[in-house]
């Protein structure tokens, strides 16, 4: 994992997020990725806080938009692992930060969401 490719990664996840379009925001992502994040758990009554394959967090990511119509992120910093992203950001929720894992291709694996408390 390079800076470059971090931080190319995190301005397309925010201009994606910002554009609202899921079509855009999916490409991001393999078919089969998982998702993890506190808000799963809240909105879906599912106990693991995970969904996984891409057609369940479209259906849990299209709900959120519509419910969100002047959703927007802001980009704070991004931070490089060994095949890993984290994007700290600031949204409607307050500060956050996702964690990506990534395949040979460049696609996300799985996601870790974190929120301010």
């Amino acid at each position: 994992m390079d800076q470059r490719f971090a931080q190319k990664f995190a301005e397309e996840w925010i201009e994606a997020w910002n554009s609202h379009d899921l079509e855009v925001i999916l490409a991001h992502y393999t078919d089969n990725f998982r998702m993890n994040s506190p808000i799963i758990r809240q909105l879906t009554n599912e106990p693991s806080g995970t969904l996984k394959g891409k057609e369940a967090v479209r259906a849990y990511w299209l709900k959120a938009l519509k419910a969100h119509p002047d959703l927007h992120f802001e980009l704070l910093n991004t931070f490089t692992g060994i095949d890993s992203v984290v994007i700290h950001y600031r949204g409607h929720r307050g500060l956050s930060a996702e964690v990506f894992f990534f395949d040979e291709h460049g696609k996300v694996t799985k996601a870790y969401a974190h929120y301010e408390t």
